[in-house]
């Protein structure tokens, strides 16, 4: 698009038709004028932006203070890992499956039980051998990436428990990591705790947006700047998709792991150490030998 300047040019001529200058101080002005004239190119470029990107998607989230955490349980949000998609198989299992490599399956599971396997931690960068058992199976544990807690006191608080339900089961925010990490973690948001392996921040806080969009829950000042400062050093990081589990994919052998001793009808353990020891954990109320000091952060659910 070009402005032209002529208004000079159309007075010139009318000038010289009356008589007001001669024709060589007409020539000479009409040559002012005509550099005087100048085709102005009109920008019509956009601001650079970031479409279907992380950072585009956290501008849209609204911002407010956290909602009161009364009456939050983990129960609200349903039975744990229930199988919502209807496969089969509970939702912790399909997530060691899609998450861990070199997974052995048990027979007789139609694909859905992981025995051992291998998960190449998010949180931490480290490679952990899961081994399903007592005692050892806490050493991978599937982390709802925006918290149950931290949901319920940005929104979910609000909703329905079918809602609430899916949430806890949406492959889009479960994802198996370290459970010494995990357990640091807790309910905290992206204003109070990024995963060690600074590689992962963008991926981290990219899947907390996507989140927080599809349920329309919102973020404190603080969470939404410091997601800011991370996105900012990958600007074209992309929202992560959510996909539906798949049974199998996995080495099929029987379970060949020793048979744990029944437990007494009233257990007591002295700290989480022993209850993990146990194969008890994680322990909630209403679970043989649960005791309020082992449910900390009082999220409903103990020795996480």
């Amino acid at each position: 698009m070009y402005r032209v300047l002529t208004c000079s040019a159309m007075a010139l001529t009318l000038l010289v038709a009356c008589g007001s200058v001669s024709a060589s101080e007409a020539a000479t002005q009409a040559g002012v004028r005509a550099a005087l004239t100048v085709s102005t190119p009109v920008s019509t470029a956009a601001t650079p932006a970031y479409p279907g990107t992380a950072l585009t998607a956290l501008g849209a989230l609204a911002v407010k203070g956290r909602a009161p955490k009364t009456g939050y349980d983990r129960a609200a949000f349903g039975p744990a890992w229930a199988d919502l998609d209807r496969n089969g198989c509970d939702t912790r299992n399909d997530v060691l499956r899609r998450d861990l490599s070199r997974y052995v399956l048990k027979a007789g599971t139609r694909g859905c039980l992981v025995l051992r396997g291998t998960l190449r931690d998010p949180y931490t960068g480290k490679a952990i051998s899961f081994v399903r058992g007592p005692g050892t199976s806490t050493a991978v544990q599937v982390d709802h990436v925006v918290a149950l807690s931290d949901a319920w006191q940005k929104g979910a608080g609000q909703w329905s428990a079918p809602m609430r339900a899916r949430f806890a089961n949406d492959s889009l925010n479960l994802l198996a990591v370290d459970g010494p990490t995990n357990g640091r973690k807790r309910d905290s948001d992206a204003a109070t705790w990024l995963p060690p392996a600074k590689g992962y921040r963008c991926a981290f806080v990219a899947r907390q947006v996507a989140v927080k969009a599809k349920y329309g829950l919102w973020m404190t000042a603080a969470e939404k700047a410091a997601t800011q400062r991370v996105l900012t050093g990958c600007l074209g990081q992309k929202l992560p998709v959510a996909k539906a589990f798949r049974l199998g994919g996995g080495v099929v052998q029987a379970d060949r792991q020793p048979v744990s001793q029944p437990q007494p009808a009233n257990p007591t353990y002295a700290n989480c150490t022993a209850v993990r020891a146990a194969g008890a954990a994680p322990i909630r109320p209403g679970d043989a030998g649960f005791e309020p000091k082992f449910d900390g952060d009082n999220d409903g659910v103990g020795c996480e």
